[in-house]
Parts: C-alpha cells; sequence; structure tokens
C-alpha cells in the first residue's frame, strides 16, 4: 500500500539541490582563493581589516566538499543527514558572514538562500523522513 506523500517534501528535494549547488561553488571558489594567494583589504570605519584569501579559500573548499557530501546523502533519503545538513548550512552562513566584506552581494545571495534552506529542514523535515 503506497504512502500519500505531502507536497511539502519538494522542500526537502529544493534544499537538497541548493546546498549541492552551493557546494560547488564554494569549492570552486575555495580552489581560486588558494591558487590566487591575495591578502583581502577592506576599511571598517577607521580600521583596515586584513583577510588571508588563501586561508580563507580552505575553509570554502571544506565547507563546499561537507556540503555536497550531506546534500547527496539528504536527496538519497538517510535520515541523519537532515541534522547534519543544518549543522553544515549553519557553518556555510557563518563563513559567508566572514566574507562579506570582499563579496559583499554574493554573500548576501547565499545567506539568504541557506535561511530557506534551513526554513525547509527544520519545518519540513518530519515529511521526508515519512515518505522513507
Amino acid at each position: 500500500m503506497a504512502r500519500k506523500v505531502s507536497a511539502w517534501v519538494g522542500w526537502i528535494w529544493f534544499a537538497g539541490l541548493i546546498m549541492l549547488s552551493s557546494g560547488v561553488f564554494n569549492l570552486l571558489s575555495g580552489i581560486y582563493a588558494v591558487g590566487a594567494r591575495d591578502v583581502g583589504v577592506v576599511e571598517v570605519g577607521t580600521q583596515i581589516l586584513l583577510l588571508d584569501v588563501n586561508s580563507w579559500g580552505w575553509v570554502h573548499i571544506v565547507i563546499g566538499a561537507l556540503l555536497i557530501l550531506v546534500a547527496l546523502c539528504l536527496l538519497a533519503g538517510q535520515a541523519w543527514a537532515r541534522i547534519a545538513a543544518v549543522v553544515v548550512v549553519g557553518l556555510n552562513m557563518v563563513t559567508q558572514f566572514v566574507y562579506l566584506p570582499l563579496t559583499p552581494w554574493w554573500s548576501i545571495v547565499v545567506i539568504a538562500l541557506d535561511m530557506v534552506v534551513l526554513w525547509a529542514l527544520i519545518v519540513h523535515g518530519e515529511e521526508a523522513e515519512k515518505v522513507s
């Protein structure tokens, strides 16, 4: 007997696909940052903030790989992946917040998408577990 699937399960698929694409972009930007060997200089009021782009590139590579791995597990229907996704997406939001002075528009878009992904995972995640 087939179970009735709620339309809200689509939000979990949306979350997984956004995580997958965000992970790919993080991975690519991290690889670029590691190869660039630049230092970001940002003026904050009367102070200057120096950001080692190379180090943050490695952070983006690790977060990107985690996003891809957890997104694939989430799309495969693994129950534990929902909790792991909340943690990894939260970490991605923090890294984007730190990277905000260097790439403000990109970071704002990613933070906004991460908020929607968190909403989908937290509010509608139980319905996806009922289907599995």
